[in-house]
Order: C-alpha cells, then structure tokens, then sequence
C-alpha cells in the first residue's frame, strides 16, 4: 500500500520567514478568536476573527501569511509594531497556535491581546480588561491552559444571550439575528479602534474610552463597567 506523500515546506522558505518576524520587530501579539472555514463566516463565535479582519482593512493589509497554525500579518500603529494573528485551529485549541508564537518569540505576556465573544456581556458592549478568567469561553480556556496564565489583556465583545432557549452552542454558532447586525458591525468596529488605542496610549486610557455601554457616557457606564 502506497502511503499519502506529505510533502514538507523548503526550508530556506521556513528560514526566510523566520527571519522576516525576528527583523520586523515586532512588540505586541493581537489575536482575534474564531472558527476557519466558509461556514463559521459571520456567527457569533467568530467576533475576534470579524475584529482583526475589519482592523486589518483599516490598515490596508491582508492577514495572509501563514504559520504557526494561524493566518497572520505585520501591522503599524504610529511607532508600534503588532503580529495580528487568527489561529487556524478551530476555537478549542486556539492555546495551541498561541502558545507556539509566544513561546518562539518570547512574548510579554502584557503584550498579547485576545478578542473574542462574550455571550455574558449585552450585544454590542466591548469589555477591556487587562487580565481575568476564561469564564465559559472554551477558545480562552485553550490558551490560559496553553500559556499557563491568565495575566494578559483581552477584548471582550458581547453577543447577549438566546432569547429563544437555544442551546448555548447552537446559539453561538448561529449567525447574529437581521436586527442585530448593527450593534455588531458598531462593536467589530470599536474593538478594532480599541486595539489601536491599546498600543498607542495604553490600556488604562482605551479601558476608561471603550468601556462605556453604546449610548452612554463614561460616567454613566463607569460603576457598571467595573463590576463586568
């Protein structure tokens, strides 16, 4: 019997690439959490990937080089430098695409930030925070459980809960409801902003901006944000 012949990336490729991340100089990792594949398009599960997408588009990139189990590019914030990655290994074993970049490049911990849903969190609400639990989201469980460490900051995005008794998987691999869309495409759309203002200003500033409830202000929304 004729085994499959698998065949293996040159390895002057592997080298060039290697070499082209050690030089660019890199100092943050974005990671936007999702499922790969047409049919996972555009469902609730995949608001990390919808994030990095839209802010990609914003910086006229294409998140379209590939390695360490992800779809990944080199993106500017005036003088930042960021890797924007989205693992390309299904949601329940995101930890291991980033586990495999962080520890190959030896990544501040403080500078790795995951995007991704949240169905706690009413629809169209980002939440900031700079560390915390994986609570029931299994994508962040991988990596905390891969990393060994929940000390990093993430983006939360709320998708609210099923108002219909759905089942919470089904639910979050539904697409997001016609009068919904909105409030999503205006939370993809802040989260990405959020990134930027993240590695531009730093957490604390983007925390006190885009941590408000949409249609309130700050001070409205602050002793409530606190508490999320």
């Amino acid at each position: 019997m004729v085994g499959r012949v698998i065949l293996a990336r040159p390895k002057l490729l592997q080298e060039r690439e290697d070499m082209f991340l050690r030089q660019s100089g890199f100092t943050w990792l974005v990671v936007g959490l999702g499922n790969p594949g047409q049919k996972y398009e555009h469902t609730r599960h995949n608001m990390g990937f919808l994030t990095v997408d839209v802010l990609a588009e914003k910086l006229n990139v294409k998140l379209n080089k590939v390695k360490f189990k992800s779809a990944y590019n080199i993106v500017r914030f005036g003088g930042q430098k960021c890797l924007v990655m989205k693992p390309q290994t299904y949601m329940n074993l995101s930890g291991e695409s980033v586990r495999e970049i962080v520890s190959y490049y030896d990544i501040d911990l403080e500078d790795l930030i995951v995007i991704y849903d949240d169905f706690d969190l009413e629809i169209g609400t980002i939440r900031i925070r700079k560390k915390g639990s994986a609570g029931s989201h299994n994508g962040m469980k991988s990596i905390i459980g891969q990393i060994q460490s929940k000390d990093f900051p993430r983006i939360r995005i709320g998708i609210g809960k099923s108002g219909g008794g759905a089942e919470w998987k089904d639910f979050v691999l539904g697409k997001t409801s016609k009068q919904d869309e909105k409030l999503i495409e205006d939370a993809v759309d802040r989260a990405a902003d959020a990134v930027g203002c993240i590695l531009e200003k730093g957490i604390d500033k983007a925390m006190n901006e885009y941590n408000v409830k949409p249609g309130l202000s700050g001070r409205e929304d602050r002793d409530k944000t606190r508490n999320d």
